[in-house]
């Protein structure tokens, strides 16, 4: 990874686009990319958490309360917002398991539209405004490539990011389209589950890691830095897990 001046040099007044950052994965990025210098804009349907996330961003920070799950809201939303160098989708809802005998296929379907569509169309309108240079960064998972039971879902929806990011690197060069594919990280996105089992589950996965602790969001944070500030790499994806899928 690059060092910190050299990213600080590349986000050094770039106005950078994190669509979910007013929670978790997002605001993480959205601190680092604004402590490097970076104009940053958070995005988010909730406007009480987004006011909550600019209070640990910088004054040159903005905000814009948009319904990811509406394509016309997001289209309405880059046709307003002009010119810009980064792009970063971390946008999701929190994870609900279900064996597929479990699974109400309707539901599953919907599972899809904020975590992929949605990121799909927000690519489709925001590349149109890309400065020179200026890169795409998406959000996968470890399940891709590690699958347990009740993942049929979610491993679905990371298999097709990352398909979907090798694509548009291709499409859209000399864009860079890349991919962070984080392992278990204590964000909101496990609220759904009891505070005993979440707990149980950071416990677990610290002992297994072979980094022993589990990941926290700056440690994705840096991994979306990086792949902004880097110039080479396209249609690639990171993986940020402990190194999980190895044991």
């Amino acid at each position: 990874m690059k060092n910190e001046n050299a990213i600080n040099n590349s986000l050094n007044g770039k106005k950078v686009i994190i669509l979910g950052g007013s929670a978790g994965l997002g605001l993480a990025t959205a601190k680092l990319a604004d402590a490097y210098g970076a104009n940053v804009v958070i995005v988010s349907s909730n406007e009480e958490r987004l006011q909550r996330a600019l209070k640990e961003l910088s004054l040159s920070s903005t905000s814009y309360a948009v319904d990811l799950t509406k394509e016309e809201q997001i289209r309405s939303f880059f046709a307003q917002i002009g010119n810009f160098d980064h792009l970063v989708y971390t946008a999701a809802e929190n994870l609900n398991l279900k064996t597929i005998a479990e699974t109400e296929v309707e539901q599953a379907k919907d599972f899809f539209n904020l975590r992929f569509w949605s990121a799909f169309a927000s690519v489709k309108y925001a590349a149109p405004l890309l400065n020179p240079g200026g890169s795409i960064s998406l959000t996968s998972g470890i399940a891709s490539m590690r699958p347990g039971a009740g993942w049929s879902v979610a491993t679905s929806i990371c298999s097709a990011m990352e398909g979907f990011t090798k694509a548009m690197a291709v499409e859209l060069a000399p864009i860079r389209v890349n991919c962070v594919a984080p392992g278990v990280i204590q964000t909101n996105l496990w609220d759904s589950m009891s505070a005993a089992d979440r707990e149980n589950m950071y416990q677990m996965v610290s002992e297994q890691s072979l980094v022993k602790r589990s990941g926290k969001p700056e440690d994705v944070a840096e991994a979306f830095l990086y792949l902004i500030s880097q110039k080479f790499g396209t249609g690639q994806t990171i993986v940020i897990d402990g190194g999980a899928i190895l044991v």
